[in-house]
């Protein structure tokens, strides 16, 4: 008899056992909502925007206008004033990536000229008043641009004593230039050169 309640004890005790280890599984295996969230894999996957596939759209170079007008006339007036101030200053490096070789050669020799005389040119640029695109053409693979500067500057010349021979150092003055400037379009060099001074 008592070796009979011994086993049941024994059986009972495991059945309580077992109740309270699933009790406990349940509750701790219960999610609360503050666990770290954890993405199986996300760590070794490579976050990338997706490549967007870009047409290249071919520019019609027959016309300028709109934005490339605007991009080309600032960067029209930057050589304008690059030139005449190099031009002043006798810097022929600055000059030679501003023109072309038939035009660098006009300048340089002018500039020689001036030297051998004892010329001195001081210069100063006050700003382009206004530019326009006069002409523009396409023959063949070069473009041409013809614009026309309105610009007010200070030009002095001096002789080899210091005396003015041309010009005013007081005085602001206008001046009135028409500019041809022209680039190849099978070149890799997106530059445009000036090619020619208009004289009107």
């Amino acid at each position: 008899m008592s070796n009979n309640f011994g086993y049941l004890d024994i059986i009972l005790l495991g059945m309580i056992a077992g109740f309270i280890i699933l009790r406990l599984r349940s509750i701790l295996g219960r999610k609360t909502g503050h666990e770290s969230k954890i993405y199986p894999g996300f760590a070794e996957k490579e976050f990338s925007m997706p490549k967007q596939e870009t047409k290249v759209t071919k520019k019609n170079l027959e016309v300028l206008e709109g934005n490339d007008k605007k991009e080309f006339l600032r960067g029209a007036e930057i050589a304008y004033e690059s030139i005449l101030t190099s031009f002043a200053t006798g810097d022929l490096i600055k000059l030679k990536s501003l023109l072309l070789s038939n035009m660098f050669s006009n300048f340089s020799d002018a500039i020689k000229s001036r030297n051998k005389e004892g010329i001195k040119s001081e210069f100063t640029f006050i700003g382009v008043k206004e530019s326009t695109v006069e002409k523009y053409e396409k023959i063949k693979d070069n473009l041409y641009a013809t614009v026309k500067f309105v610009a007010e500057v200070i030009s002095v010349k001096k002789d080899k004593d210091g005396k003015v021979i041309e010009g005013n150092p007081d005085k602001i003055k206008f001046v009135t230039d028409s500019w041809k400037f022209t680039r190849n379009i099978k070149q890799k060099d997106p530059n445009w050169y000036l090619s020619e001074i208009i004289n009107k």
